[in-house]
């Protein structure tokens, strides 16, 4: 890892970190504002799939989250920037409210294969049609491979165990975009003036939020709420900088120890 820097960006994940559905965690808000005050550049990512980019961000104004479109990148976008670069129609195997964010893309005769989190469609019928495709070299991209995420009444299966299922049944791997690909944190950094060892990365998922982002460079505090299990700290290699209760103690962490 290079040296470090002085921290100038943060980067945080959304659904498990500062709310989970239609609820915002405890002092939430408030430590975001903080943060912000800090003079700090504050990006969010998400790997969300359940809903476009235009509907979570209704959802985060909602619950007086103060998060402006432009500071959202999700992996549904690089998604779509990866179809429209490969030129290529999708089968997408993602939830209805998500398909605004692929508004244009050719998908008739399709000859790739798109998987996000999409319960309704995960039946035997239409994963068996996307196993089809892809022996007849459709690429299988995957918006992303977490294993599960948190809803109110629970853990829920992700997205991850159904691409993996096609990726055994197709000796294929997929193409994954989101967290915790290098070039998904990478992009979400575009514009903001900031290197890797300039920012830190606050999650609820060790693998995916932390050993992304500590991959590439970046500090990477896991919180635990959301989907964490107790022990997850320990799964990855280096640890993470900080494991903390949740976001607000993440953020009085940085405005403590590292301004």
């Amino acid at each position: 890892m290079a040296a470090r820097r002085a921290l100038k960006a943060v980067l945080v994940d959304l659904s498990g970190t500062i709310h989970v559905e239609d609820t915002a965690l405890p002092g939430a808000q408030e430590a975001l504002k903080r943060l912000r005050a800090a003079s700090l550049t504050v990006r969010f990512v998400t790997n969300t799939t359940k809903e476009s980019k235009r509907d979570l961000l209704a959802r985060l104004k909602k619950l007086e989250f103060d998060i402006s479109e432009d500071e959202i990148f999700t992996s549904m976008i690089a998604a779509r920037n990866l179809l429209e670069e490969k030129q290529v129609r999708p089968m997408l195997l993602v939830h209805d409210q998500a398909l605004a964010d692929f508004k244009g893309i050719q998908t008739r005769d399709p000859n790739a294969v798109v998987i996000g989190l999409a319960p309704e469609h995960f039946h035997y019928q239409t994963l068996n049609e996307a196993f089809r495709l892809i022996l007849n070299g459709a690429p299988l991209i995957a918006i992303h491979k977490s294993k599960y995420y948190k809803k109110i009444d629970g853990l829920a299966l992700g997205p991850g165990p159904f691409v993996t299922a096609l990726e055994y049944a197709t000796d294929t791997e997929a193409i994954v975009v989101g967290k915790p690909e290098k070039t998904f944190f990478l992009e979400a950094l575009r514009g903001t003036g900031c290197e890797p060892e300039e920012a830190i990365m606050i999650g609820d998922d060790y693998k995916v939020d932390v050993g992304g982002a500590q991959d590439v460079g970046m500090l990477g505090i896991l919180v635990k709420t959301g989907k964490y299990r107790p022990g997850d700290e320990e799964k990855i290699s280096p640890p993470p900088y900080l494991t903390c209760e949740s976001f607000l103690h993440a953020v009085d962490h940085i405005l403590q120890h590292l301004l």
